[in-house]
């Protein structure tokens, strides 16, 4: 059995524990020499203007298992757009975009009413003649800013990002810098003879 600790990573932290520029990083919630978090590492990552669920887990395994695309563990994500949506950019996403490292895999997509979440420490920008919608996005890949670049793509610019969900975990009402662990039952391997 192996433990993980699902966790509200806030806005403007590194995925990680050090950072050489002494930028904010998970050490600021567990602290350096928490000894109950020793040996956790990141599985998978979250980009630092990035908000929500981030698995952290002390098994070298049920680490690649989570963040390697392979898997296809899917990631699902609260995603506030500016401009107007139309069904070419919906479908363009679901269908799969052309970035410069490849196109996407087919994203799940849909229209999300405003969700209640926390203030963010730096409100999001608006503009008053520009509207703004928020849209729910399940991928299974994981490329560099694939979320923001997809909806670039499609002339909608993401403002807010918040991931809900990794694979069966949620976020539920984990506050930011709030996490909890949990028990993972992982299926035996049989030995090769």
């Amino acid at each position: 059995m192996a433990r993980i600790i699902l966790i509200n990573k806030p806005y403007n932290m590194l995925s990680q524990f050090t950072d050489s520029s002494d930028r904010e990083t998970l050490a600021a919630i567990f602290g350096k020499s928490n000894a109950e978090t020793a040996g956790y590492y990141p599985a998978g990552r979250l980009d630092q203007d990035s908000e929500g669920l981030l698995l952290l887990t002390d098994d070298g395994a049920l680490q690649h298992r989570i963040a390697d695309p392979k898997n296809k563990l899917s990631k699902t994500y609260w995603v506030q757009v500016e401009g107007e949506c139309n069904d070419q950019a919906i479908t363009a996403l679901r269908d799969g975009v052309a970035l410069k490292d490849g196109t996407t895999a087919p994203a799940k997509v849909t229209f999300l009413a405003t969700p209640v979440l926390w203030e963010r420490p730096v409100p999001v920008r608006t503009r008053k003649n520009i509207p703004t919608h928020w849209l729910e996005i399940e991928i299974t890949e994981g490329k560099n800013r694939q979320i923001r670049r997809m909806t670039a793509a499609v002339n909608l610019p993401t403002l807010r990002l918040v991931r809900v969900a990794i694979g069966p975990w949620r976020i539920e009402k984990l506050q930011p810098g709030e996490f909890r662990f949990e028990e993972v039952h992982l299926p035996r391997t049989r030995k090769r003879k």
